[in-house]
């Protein structure tokens, strides 16, 4: 599946499907909030956090992609993504894009 944030795919004539999408909501651990607790003390990249997000947005990406699959698409442009605070130590990752078919 070709993934692209722009609305065209160079050298191919697209047909639009329409709108897919793809979240997950992901909470912190208690474990994870006392590591990194400490490490915001001394400075320096938040890993465990880091890590839960790649994973969000990875989660996010490929539910979209089983998304666009379900249409029959060859490929999604303008992928985005969006974040949110569902509730204290829990955000939302949402991935969405137009699937569509190559002529």
């Amino acid at each position: 599946m070709i993934l692209v944030t722009t609305d065209h795919i160079s050298g191919k004539e697209l047909e639009t499907i329409g709108l897919v999408k793809g979240a997950t909501i992901q909470a912190k651990n208690l474990g994870r909030d006392i590591t990194q607790a400490i490490r915001s003390i001394f400075g320096g990249e938040l890993i465990a956090y880091t890590d839960l997000m790649n994973q969000s947005r990875e989660t996010a990406i490929q539910r979209m992609i089983e998304d666009a699959e379900k249409l029959g698409a060859d490929a999604i442009v303008n992928v985005r993504f969006s974040t949110a605070s569902i509730m204290k130590g829990a955000s939302e990752v949402f991935a969405y894009g137009t699937a569509v078919k190559f002529k």
